[in-house]
């Protein structure tokens, strides 16, 4: 069946794509640079997707899983000629985007962080909500699993296998740590709009006292502190106001999953597996989702998807989401945010 279309039948409405009403900013801390430094999120014509904008450099990146270039502290994102052009710790912002349904946005930043705020996708939740959502006059391409895709590394797996007919991402997440605080946690969710504001939004990121000072006498995780992330010690939380949820924990891991997978370059439909699993493994999937055309498929509104090959050769285009026609459809770069 190669180059043929694969059917599958996909329940819902038909979706438009959505950007923002009005321009909003915020300022914050890089929790890795320990700096100051400044957000815009800005409405995108249809089309565009989401666009990571140095507007210190003048360089625009397309928010896309072959353009990450460092997965161990966070995801980083640069173009591949521009490597020094980065953005790093995307995957809040990229959550807070995905799961709210925009699906055009430039997201400007001033240096080479997106903000920490308080270490969940909580705070990009508001600021989506203050500037508002629109829906454009095209339709939402979304990206269906049409067969299983895992990646592995010792115990540590993610697989992502095809959806049951319904139009959203579902996730079940466990990890295991020796710190006794943490130790076991596991959840299940179908991804939506409310389940992510409801579950996962407020979730902070997290780390050793240990390893937190570690990084910073090697200068790394500068900005970090208790105002940003969850700080465990053994058996304690070290933040004076303790956990927001008791499992906290997986949930920040479910939200980093978010914003990673969007990285795919539109929605993608299908039932994610994943076990100790991080920034790079996250990365590892999509590539490896990518990598056959008969792994994937378009599926416009509601209707029966094409296998990614059959779509390009349709359109005449790259089967890639996002690729290909970049350059065609990049907005001007502007001098300064407003």
């Amino acid at each position: 069946m190669d180059g043929m279309p694969a059917m599958i039948e996909i329940q819902g409405a038909v979706r438009m794509q959505r950007t923002l009403r009005t321009v909003i900013d915020c300022v914050g801390v890089g929790v890795h640079t320990g700096r100051p430094c400044r957000l815009v999120l800005r409405p995108a014509p249809a089309g565009v997707g989401i666009v990571f904008r140095r507007v210190d450099l003048g360089v625009d990146i397309p928010a896309r899983f072959d353009h990450v270039i460092d997965t161990r502290l966070c995801t980083v994102l640069a173009l591949p000629s521009r490597r020094e052009a980065s953005v790093g710790t995307v995957e809040h912002v990229m959550a807070a985007l995905a799961a709210l349904g925009i699906s055009n946005a430039i997201v400007e930043v001033d240096g080479p962080e997106v903000p920490i705020l308080d270490g969940s996708a909580a705070s990009f939740v508001f600021l989506i909500d203050c500037a508002g959502v629109q829906d454009q006059a095209l339709p939402e391409r979304v990206i269906a699993v049409r067969r299983p895709v895992r990646v592995a590394q010792g115990d540590a797996f993610v697989e992502l296998r095809p959806a049951s007919g319904h139009a959203q991402m579902t996730i079940a997440m466990s990890i295991a740590f020796d710190d006794a605080v943490i130790g076991q946690q596991s959840l299940s969710l179908r991804i939506s709009e409310a389940s992510f504001r409801r579950e996962i939004a407020a979730a902070r990121t997290f780390g050793r006292a240990a390893e937190v000072a570690a990084l910073q006498e090697a200068g790394l995780a500068l900005g970090g502190s208790l105002d940003n992330a969850v700080v465990v010690d053994g058996a304690r939380v070290l933040n004076p106001g303790g956990l927001r949820m008791h499992d906290e924990f997986v949930r920040h891991k479910m939200l980093d999953a978010v914003g990673d997978i969007a990285l795919a370059g539109a929605p993608v439909i299908g039932r994610v597996t994943a076990h100790k699993s991080g920034h790079a493994l996250n990365n590892r999937l999509l590539r490896a989702l990518f990598a056959d055309d008969a792994n994937w498929g378009w599926v416009e509104g509601t209707r029966p998807f094409a296998s990614g090959r059959a779509m390009a050769q349709a359109e005449g285009s790259a089967g890639l989401p996002q690729l290909g026609s970049w350059q065609e459809r990049r907005l001007p770069v502007a001098a300064a945010p407003v």
